[in-house]
């Protein structure tokens, strides 16, 4: 495990790592949601998360003051989190490779572009390491995931529309010539739930 702001994440952050969150609703349900973690310059600060708009991610958080990030490798996971409602019975999801219970602090809010945004110090108070693998690079899972966030700034009038319709199709392109079983089935998911 590498060591961030005093407490341990089993992941090594490198530039924003994209994360999926359970956190508890109102239901006694756990919604599962994509997540940006970004790491602090000063190795002492805690890593941060910004939630955009009224999302259940945002309200649990005041709510319970926390959650479950987790790391994980499978596309379907990222595309349901990210475009449509996901409920799950129990905080880790099978499809986790690792994850860490945070308590989630909110440290800063503001609006862009029309929406409202709130920053999120994250500190980690357990965490899980599942499976440990040896990395490798996957085009499809990558396209997979910068396809979810295109799709997720649809309707959104900050974004120009059109090109983010011609990234769309780049990336369901790559995900359907270089992914994996998996990466086919999430950007054609992705496609059914944009297409909705």
């Amino acid at each position: 495990m590498s060591e961030t702001s005093g407490s341990d994440w089993p992941v090594e952050f490198r530039g924003v790592t994209e994360s999926v969150v359970t956190t508890l609703g109102p239901n006694d349900r756990w919604n599962v949601a994509a997540l940006g973690l970004h790491p602090p310059g000063d190795p002492e600060r805690p890593v941060t998360a910004r939630t955009w708009g009224n999302t259940r991610t945002r309200r649990n958080f005041h709510r319970q003051g926390g959650g479950y990030v987790q790391f994980t490798r499978d596309p379907v996971v990222f595309v349901d989190a990210t475009l449509s409602i996901s409920e799950v019975d129990e905080p880790v999801l099978d499809a986790a490779d690792a994850w860490v219970e945070v308590d989630a602090e909110q440290v800063d809010a503001g609006e862009s572009g029309g929406t409202e945004w709130e920053a999120w110090e994250l500190l980690p108070r357990e965490t899980g390491v599942e499976r440990e693998t040896v990395p490798t690079i996957s085009r499809g899972f990558n396209a997979v995931v910068e396809a979810t966030v295109a799709a997720s700034r649809l309707d959104v009038d900050a974004y120009d529309q059109a090109s983010l319709r011609e990234r769309l199709a780049y990336f369901e392109e790559v995900a359907t010539s270089c992914g994996d079983e998996r990466a086919v089935r999430a950007i054609k998911r992705l496609r059914t739930l944009v297409d909705a």
